[in-house]
């Protein structure tokens, strides 16, 4: 099952199922008040959108502007250098996972736009497969982590490299520098996510390709290993880091331009196409 936000046609904000014939809305169809899919998850659990899995559609696809899967998740946390191939591009030899946040406000929606930043030129790309959280979990075994999945969608952590020093915060937190979509995939429709073909798409060409069995920390353990420092909960967002073939390991380096159309697509999930524009364009 796919299920997305948007706005409706209307302007408001709503959440629903994506099927084959259009969307099928939930916000509309709740007997709570549930007003996005973070607490839709939390107080109903992503089960029970199959009870209105048959309905009429209310939306095309066409009709919806699209939002970031989670609007407003409580947290974001990201593993950096999580493929070998990016390691070794950046001279990583530390066994501990690597972990720095994203803030909410930094992310956009399929389709949407990301800014590059006036005050740098380096605004790299990063593809990556993402974890959304369905339950609140804490201390969690490895055996016990899949069970705290809702399901998994696509990412674009832009970084922007000449802010990022020792630690990654200020160079990924830029306005609108993280793309997220188009959908969230429940986690009983991906049969395996750690064996996942990754790409990243640069102006039709493919910059970044990898599976994600190639994960040095796995979905479980990173899911096991954040448990241990903070509680997840329904909604919170884990990015599992990106492959290798990033712009600023190329010679020449590869950076995001105005004009540019940047895409993450993940096998089983879907396609996540964002524009890249400058302040002045906006």
């Amino acid at each position: 099952m796919k299920l997305l936000s948007y706005l409706t046609p209307d302007g408001y904000r709503s959440y629903g199922i994506l099927k084959f014939e259009g969307i099928i809305d939930l916000r509309s169809r709740t007997d709570i008040d549930t007003p996005d899919l973070k607490s839709f998850i939390r107080e109903k659990g992503v089960a029970a959108a199959d009870h209105y899995i048959n309905a009429e559609v209310d939306y095309q696809l066409s009709e919806i502007t699209f939002l970031p899967v989670i609007e407003n998740p409580g947290k974001i946390l990201c593993v950096g250098m999580n493929y070998q191939d990016k390691r070794t591009e950046f001279s990583i030899t530390t066994d501990a996972p690597t972990i720095f946040i994203r803030f909410s406000d930094s992310q956009t929606a399929h389709l949407g736009e990301i800014v590059k930043p006036a005050q740098s030129d380096q605004l790299d790309y990063e593809g990556e497969l993402v974890i959304i959280i369905g339950k609140s979990g804490l201390n969690l075994s490895e055996a016990e982590a899949a069970d705290y999945i809702a399901g998994y969608s696509c990412y674009m952590d832009g970084s922007v490299r000449d802010w990022q020093h020792t630690w990654f915060t200020a160079g990924k937190n830029w306005s609108k520098t993280g793309g997220f979509g188009p959908w969230l995939v429940t986690s009983d429709d991906v049969t395996d996510p750690q064996n996942l073909q990754l790409k990243t798409w640069l102006n039709g060409e493919i910059v970044q390709q990898d599976s994600t069995a190639n994960m040095v920390h796995k979905i479980n353990k990173i899911i096991s290993y954040m448990s241990t420092f903070t509680q997840l909960s329904p909604g919170d967002v884990i990015l599992t880091g990106s492959p290798g073939g990033v712009g600023r390991s190329r010679n020449p380096p590869l950076f995001l331009n105005d004009g540019d159309v940047i895409e993450v697509e993940i096998e089983s999930i879907g396609r996540l196409t964002n524009y890249v524009v400058s302040p002045s364009n906006k």
